[in-house]
């Protein structure tokens, strides 16, 4: 296994936005049976006939397996891009540290990264950014039951947070010292196991997890932290063709309908009024 991508790192290719991504049991050398490296508007590719698209899983709404495939809102926002120029997109599951370096985009084996990755200045210098598609806040969440009723009540307890995200660094920003955890799915679980009191995670995240009645009648959404974020997919440095097809791809969705759809698909309610993601 490639040093670079860890050992959580996976193959997943991609069908199209309807029928999601299928989980693929190996990969060869060569399966891009010839396919020109070069897609409509000449963007190159690191493979033939192929978008290749790295993640971190899992990460739902955004991206998760759901029955066997890969599905979520960044999946079906990528794939429209992947149509636009040609080809189909493809997967490669791996670990979120190097979505801050680049380092997958930097040694070709990606070429593009989409993960819900909130767009700062430090990741700019390693990496290009795409417009931005999503405006994103931070939840605490908490149990019921935990006497915890704003984010003021986490002194001196025991909080958790996805390992190299921006709730993690809020937590530190805040002296809270909070524990790490390799995915967002750990996260909750661990929450949900009693291993932290409380954690700090993307509010779309929580969003979906409490759509399980078991979920909502034992935990909450105490505060809402509004940490001014966006996501942003990242292209390698310099890849100014492929970053342009990415936002033309955003633009239009918005314009033809395409993202509100797909948002109350995989998120909730849309405020259409506001052009913004709503909150509630």
């Amino acid at each position: 296994m490639n040093t670079v991508l860890g050992r959580r790192s996976r193959i997943l290719a991609a069908t199209t936005a309807t029928a999601g991504l299928l989980l693929v049991a190996g990969c060869s050398s060569d399966d891009s049976g010839g396919a020109s490296k070069t897609a409509a508007g000449g963007v190159k590719l690191v493979k033939g006939g192929q978008l290749t698209v790295c993640t971190h899983l899992p990460y739902p709404p955004f991206q998760s397996e759901i029955d066997g495939k890969v599905q979520g809102f960044d999946v079906s926002l990528v794939d429209l891009a992947a149509k636009k120029l040609g080809v189909k997109q493809e997967i490669l599951d791996t670990p979120f540290e190097n979505f801050k370096t680049g380092a997958f985009l930097n040694s070709d084996q990606c070429d593009l990264g989409a993960a819900g990755m909130t767009i700062t200045e430090e990741r700019k210098k390693n990496v290009d950014f795409s417009d931005p598609y999503f405006d994103a806040t931070q939840a605490v969440l908490v149990e019921k039951k935990s006497g915890i009723t704003t984010a003021a009540d986490l002194k001196g307890k025991k909080i958790g947070a996805q390992a190299q995200t921006t709730g993690e660094d809020y937590a530190k920003s805040k002296n809270l010292d909070p524990v790490s955890f390799e995915s967002s799915d750990a996260v909750l679980n661990g929450l949900r196991t009693g291993q932290v009191e409380a954690v700090i995670i993307d509010y779309p995240v929580v969003q979906g997890w409490l759509k399980t009645p078991a979920n909502a009648d034992a935990f909450k959404v105490v505060d809402n932290l509004n940490t001014g974020e966006q996501y942003g997919f990242t292209v390698k440095k310099g890849n100014t063709k492929l970053l342009a097809a990415l936002n033309k791809a955003i633009k239009d969705a918005k314009a033809d309908g395409t993202y509100k759809k797909l948002y109350e698909q995989w998120i909730g309610p849309y405020d259409e009024s506001a052009a913004t993601p709503s909150a509630s």
